[in-house]
């Protein structure tokens, strides 16, 4: 069990606090914010700021299991020149090595609104980055989520049979949001239970958020695990059942949080949601595991 770090607070102690509130011993690595430095993403931080955020952590005793890097994420174009990616690609690496982190979650670039997806382009771009994880020792998912392979579960199929060694990261709640792009205009949400059979096999990180699609608002409302369209009892218990073995973590979305002079108080929001996220989460597995 993990989460998100950065959806328990801005900082790396507020993040520090609510994994140990849980009892966990890992985090999955975002966006830190450490005092005298801007929150970033772990590869964009400072030198000085992911020393002091690295420190922290080892003298805590939380690992980082997975880096939630924004390498080809939904702000990035394919347009876009590659040594943008090729250059967080090298920042990570070395900070990967040095928290012992062995997963890093990438996507594929923003969707465009033509047509032409420039397929090739993003194919080439992804086993690049694909390989140098890789042969760096890390092992690079994909999630799910506003990009190329997001847009369907055949577009996944796509891209992982196009970039060897490309392993998952399923979110239950994205395909929730996210059109089908396979079927006609108007296109239709996906389904997270299709999406997650096609894509079961290649999975190695389950991110667990839950949600409701709210077509009076053209948006999705988020909820506790279990509550909402995202079928995680049911995928959950599926991925159990197959002998599932990797981590899951947590990405609440619950709670809005705007710009506050009070960063504490935005923690101490933040912190308090992801705790009571976590132990349902865990009574939920419990109920799931235990036998009939």
């Amino acid at each position: 069990m993990c989460g998100i770090g950065d959806e328990a607070g801005n900082s790396i102690a507020s993040q520090i606090q609510a994994t140990r509130e849980l009892g966990w011993q890992h985090i999955e690595a975002r966006n830190i914010e450490v005092p005298g430095f801007p929150k970033a993403n772990l590869h964009d931080l400072p030198d000085a700021a992911f020393d002091l955020a690295a420190g922290q952590l080892g003298a805590a005793g939380v690992g980082v299991y997975c880096f939630a890097s924004t390498i080809g994420n939904w702000a990035k174009k394919i347009e876009d020149p590659f040594e943008i990616t090729l250059a967080e690609v090298n920042r990570a690496i070395p900070r990967m090595q040095r928290l012992g982190t062995k997963f890093v979650r990438v996507m594929s670039y923003k969707t465009r609104v033509e047509e032409d997806q420039m397929e090739a382009e993003r194919f080439y771009r992804m086993r690049e980055i694909t390989r140098r994880f890789l042969d760096a020792g890390m092992q690079p998912v994909h999630e799910n989520c506003m990009n190329y392979g997001g847009m369907s579960w055949k577009h996944a199929l796509r891209l992982l049979e196009a970039v060897p060694g490309l392993k998952w990261v399923f979110d239950t709640a994205n395909p929730v949001f996210n059109a089908d792009r396979t079927k006609p205009l108007p296109w239709p949400r996906q389904d997270p239970w299709e999406f997650w059979t096609q894509v079961r096999d290649a999975t190695v990180h389950i991110h667990v958020k839950d949600a409701r699609w709210v077509p009076a608002k053209n948006d999705a409302d988020y909820t506790w695990p279990g509550e909402g369209e995202a079928a995680v009892r049911r995928i959950l218990a599926d991925a159990f059942s197959r002998g599932y073995s990797g981590a899951i973590s947590i990405e609440p979305h619950m709670v809005a949080v705007f710009h506050d002079a009070n960063s504490q108080a935005q923690d101490d929001t933040l912190r308090a949601n992801y705790v009571e996220y976590g132990r349902r989460l865990e009574q939920l597995i419990s109920n799931l595991l235990q036998p009939n």
